[in-house]
């Protein structure tokens, strides 16, 4: 049943007026670690006043901490930075990095988590583990029907929070590496710059251009409004709006127009949406109009702007009216009082609320000497509430004739009775409890001083005729064969003898899984994983929290290798990979030398050479353009510098994956590499023709034997270095 409303705020003057138009609870971003780095977000100051605020007003604050971290923020930041917010009584944290997931859960035992939808969480499976590692709360991915998340809610206890309003990602979150690849702007640390949000020309498999300057990554904005009943069906908790970038109309608004249908809804009143109320909320913002999202359909052309999709705000008179009703916030909280003056004795001063009474003594009332107390002057002052979060709904007063206490003693004895009145409320949730940093095990300090342990190459073969020539080099000790190079209906046959032809060459193989698993995906897998293991798999390589879920129920394979999307930016989520059967890691790839250099590395694999993954979403440029075939192909993307990036359309799972224009090229810092503690390097070919594997894998021999030390000038303007020499904000 849907519970909660949850509002964003990039400000604390956001944060009022949402919680004035009846926000149930509102997300915020405090000075670091959120994923709004360019909102207005809150100082700590404000912070601690909003938590106070909301607890005040019966409602809840949660704090983004949803960023990946790296090594010295989360060691020498990230406790000091949350203590002041934990005992002032923070309700929980939005968490995408697991790291900081675990830190948490250790430090902060009684904190709320809610696992991000930065962790794309799109099935059962991937719900129970964040179950079981202490979650509170799923966000899960926004492309989710109304039917995968049923079939969550089935499976866990968990509360579901699911995006109702606002932007969407043409990326799954966390899945999107443009921003960071275009510019250093990483968006899994906060700072995406939006690249989805420029034109495109659109090229076929031949490099032909058949669209020009579209917009072909930019999607509409979401508006669920209507779709109230099928989510409460769901099982769906909290419906969040999307939007700490926005100003206070737009918060306080849209929350306005949901609060009076969530209303509606609960009172088991009529809940269709007017037509007048929906343009409203229209006015309020969008990006060429609304869609209803992902809830009943996995993709559509629909949902794409295609135009320049300007943010566009109408009815300038809605928007006045909407700041005028709402920026003082809520409507305060009507106290009783009672003031008794006798001559003699202390000032005696109770007020209380529907459910918290304090009693306040002050000063000896006096007799007075020239003009006594009237009682109407000191209701008219002890009336006086000023800037706190109460107003005077009754107040009586006994006052002996003849007495006399200064004004001044009034003022404080009102004063210091408010502000005990607002600290008994707030006591319910405060902390007393002054956590205490938990020591940490240390991993090992000096890698390279180790004992040196078997090197490992790796190539991951995207398409069945890269094979060969893997098969024929001598450099390459594993093989990982991943399922996105087969078709569902020859799988089985071609896989089977794939793995025959590795083990063969006396390489070890293991499965890549897919990107992606979603419902459909997981059914099928689960039928098939009995003929799978019988293959003998060494291992499996894992992208996503389901498929880490499915591996270790499973015990597929003796090694569970996780893929760079699954980010240990830190040594908190290698540790916490590690506690859940992971033997391997692959390096995240934002990170750059210096930080790999600080990084524990034993039971991590480097990238040497691949195409990055800019964005996998479950959209498809083919589809959206050309219509969809249901055929696997490769069509470009031309940006405005006359730059293609490679796009496969994955039918068997449904998703799409935009490449980097050039692939990583790292042999040449092989060597480096190893003396940070790498042992294990790997090599992913995606589009490759058999001739160009066996080249690039001919140039990893000759730089691993240390006959070559510089790229040919063939290779010159042919690769980049990714994010190994300049890293991410």
């Amino acid at each position: 049943m849907i519970t909660e409303l949850l509002s964003p705020a990039g400000s604390y003057e956001s944060f009022e007026a949402a919680i004035g138009a009846g926000a149930d609870a509102v997300y915020v971003g405090g000075p670091a670690f959120g994923a709004r780095a360019y909102a207005q977000n809150f100082t700590q100051e404000e912070l601690i006043t909003a938590i106070e605020t909301a607890h005040i007003h019966n409602r809840k604050l949660y704090l983004t901490v949803n960023t990946l971290l790296k090594n010295r923020e989360l060691d020498d930041q990230l406790f000091e930075y949350l203590l002041p917010y934990y005992e002032a009584g923070l309700d929980a944290v939005i968490v995408q990095d697991l790291g900081v997931f675990s830190f948490i859960r250790r430090n902060f035992p009684d904190l709320d988590i809610h696992a991000s939808t930065q962790m794309t969480v799109t099935g059962p499976e991937g719900m129970r583990f964040l179950e079981e590692k202490g979650a509170t709360r799923v966000v899960p991915a926004r492309e989710l029907s109304l039917e995968e998340i049923s079939a969550m809610h089935k499976a866990s206890p968990l509360e579901i929070e699911t995006f109702i309003h606002g932007a969407l990602c043409y990326s799954y979150s966390g899945q999107c590496l443009m921003s960071s690849i275009f510019g250093g702007r990483s968006g899994n640390r906060g700072r995406c710059a939006q690249p989805c949000r420029l034109p495109y020309a659109v090229l076929d498999e031949k490099h032909r251009e058949y669209k020009k300057d579209a917009y072909v990554l930019s999607l509409k904005d979401m508006c669920g409004i209507k779709d109230l009943r099928g989510l409460a069906d769901a099982g769906v908790y909290s419906l969040k709006i999307e939007g700490r970038m926005k100003q206070i109309p737009y918060a306080a608004g849209v929350v306005s127009y949901y609060r009076k249908y969530i209303d509606l809804f609960l009172s088991g009143q009529e809940t269709q949406v007017s037509e007048g109320d929906y343009r409203a909320v229209l006015a309020l913002g969008n990006r060429c109009g609304f869609t209803d999202g992902y809830y009943h359909r996995h993709n559509g052309s629909d949902m794409v702007t295609f135009t320049k999709p300007n943010y566009e705000k109408t009815n300038e008179a809605l928007q006045q009216q909407i700041l005028r009703a709402y920026e003082n916030g809520a409507a305060k909280i009507p106290v009783m009082g009672e003031l008794v003056l006798h001559q003699g004795q202390a000032a005696y001063y109770r007020v209380k609320t529907q459910t918290v009474s304090v009693e306040i003594s002050g000063m000896e009332v006096m007799q007075a000497q020239k003009k006594p107390l009237l009682a109407e002057d000191v209701k008219s002052r002890m009336e006086k509430t000023g800037d706190t979060p109460f107003v005077m709904e009754d107040l009586s007063i006994r006052i002996e004739d003849g007495v006399f206490l200064p004004n001044g003693a009034l003022n404080q004895l009102r004063r210091e009775a408010l502000a005990e009145l607002q600290n008994e409320m707030l006591k319910p949730y405060q902390r007393q409890d002054h956590p205490q940093r938990k020591a940490e095990k240390k991993f090992p300090e000096a890698c390279e001083k180790r004992e040196k342990r078997k090197e490992r190459v790796f190539a991951v073969t995207g398409e069945r005729r890269q094979l060969a020539p893997v098969l024929e080099s001598s450099c390459v000790t594993s093989v990982c064969l991943d399922m996105e190079a087969y078709d569902r209906s020859t799988m089985m046959e071609e896989l089977k003898e794939d793995a025959n032809a590795v083990m063969q060459k006396d390489k070890e193989v293991y499965l890549a899984m897919p990107h992606i698993f979603r419902a459909g995906t997981a059914e099928w897998v689960r039928q098939i994983l009995p003929d799978i293991k019988r293959m003998g798999f060494a291992g499996v390589l894992v992208r996503n929290y389901e498929e880490l879920a499915l591996a270790k129920e499973t015990f597929l394979g003796s090694e569970i290798i996780t893929d760079h999307n699954l980010y240990c930016y830190n040594d908190q989520a290698v540790r916490a990979f590690a506690g859940q059967g992971v033997t391997k890691n692959t390096v995240p790839l934002e990170l750059n030398r210096s930080e790999i250099k600080r990084r524990y590395n034993e039971e991590s694999m480097m990238m040497l050479y691949g195409y990055y993954p800019l964005m996998t979403s479950a959209q498809c440029v083919h589809a959206n353009t050309r219509g969809c075939d249901k055929k696997r192909g490769l069509s470009y993307l031309k940006d405005r510098y006359q730059v293609q990036f490679p796009v496969k359309n994955f039918c068997t799972y449904c998703y799409n994956v935009v490449y980097n224009s050039l692939p990583v090229l790292l042999f040449s810092n092989l060597e480096e590499l190893k003396k940070a503690g790498i042992r294990d390097f790997r090599m992913d070919f995606t589009m490759e023709s058999a001739k160009e594997t066996k080249a690039i894998l001919k140039l990893y021999e000759e730089f691993a034997d240390g006959s070559r030390r510089q790229y040919p000038k063939e290779w010159e303007n042919r690769y980049t270095n990714g994010h190994y020499k300049r890293g991410v904000e």
